[in-house]
């Protein structure tokens, strides 16, 4: 037992490459954490972490330990799940990562009618822009939409096809005349976003008459929350381009101005997904069923 111990602690740091956050997901501290993959080390005779001041990551030999004793953590896990079944209420956790619209959108209405039903099921949700390898980083699922899945993964449909909008405050748009095609858009201040995944700033796609056009427009401001964006844009200080759901309100009640909506496209809606080769967990399965999308 206490070898698995050890070899779980070894495969929680390399995973995340840190002690800190390692310890701090398994409980104890970074000192005692880095102990246990010491001795860990000299009762296999070999290094299986380089660490430095700034980083950890696995050597040659750790790289192999991690892929190999990976799958059978996932399936014990998987089995102790699925135990859950043999309970009068299913339990367990369920984590998930999402980006900002998906989990304000559709995961937090979900959760309002599933969690009172499900006392013993925790969800566990990470706001993350990057095409995050779930598999790697210990996620039960993630969503994403839909042309983002991987072709690997099981996906289950949990939203409607999506629209983008291109706004700005009436303030804003009184000392800026407002853009009539895509191209006006680089004499604008426009609110940017950074994905992770990509590195650089997200390109606004923008398509008219199966005519497509991507769009990097200048500006002051770059984010990687929706929140901000929306403010911003609210404050004037720029033109936003963000999911139409969440604008809409503010259009409705004036305090946005929509322009080039009839460049705007329609997007596949979210999809929830996970790996084919793992067995869901109960929990898992609950959830995944309440969220997906009946087209009503």
């Amino acid at each position: 037992m206490e070898n698995l111990n050890d070899l779980a602690a070894f495969a929680a740091v390399a995973r995340e490459r840190s002690f800190t956050r390692a310890a701090a997901k398994l409980g104890v501290s970074p000192s005692a954490l880095s102990q246990t993959i010491r001795n860990l080390e000299e009762r296999l005779g070999l290094r299986l972490l380089t660490r430095t001041t700034r980083s950890v990551a696995s050597t040659e030999a750790g790289e192999r330990l991690l892929r190999t004793i990976t799958p059978r953590f996932e399936e014990i896990e998987a089995e102790l799940a699925a135990l859950s079944e043999l309970r009068d209420k299913p339990a367990g956790t369920v984590r998930i990562t999402a980006g900002e619209h998906a989990a304000i959108s559709v995961l937090q209405p979900a959760l309002k009618r599933f969690l009172p039903d499900y006392p013993d099921i925790q969800v566990e949700i990470i706001i993350d822009y990057g095409l995050t390898d779930i598999v790697a980083e210990g996620y039960d699922a993630g969503v994403r939409m839909g042309e983002q899945v991987a072709k690997d993964m099981i996906a289950v449909r949990i939203g409607p096809d999506m629209r983008m909008a291109v706004v700005a405050s009436p303030d804003y748009f009184e000392q800026n005349p407002a853009p009539k095609i895509p191209q006006d858009l680089t004499a604008h201040k426009c609110i940017n976003v950074r994905l992770p995944t990509y590195g650089g700033l997200f390109a606004w796609d923008l398509e008219k008459d199966r005519r497509e056009v991507k769009v990097r427009g200048e500006g002051q401001l770059v984010f990687n929350s929706l929140s901000m964006r929306l403010s911003s844009a609210l404050d004037g200080l720029g033109v936003a381009y963000m999911p139409e759901d969440h604008a809409m309100p503010y259009i409705a009640d004036g305090r946005l101005i929509r322009v080039l909506e009839d460049w705007c496209p329609t997007f596949p809606g979210y999809h929830l997904y996970y790996p084919s080769r793992r067995q869901r967990s109960p929990a898992l399965a609950l959830f995944a069923d309440l969220l997906r999308y009946r087209g009503d």
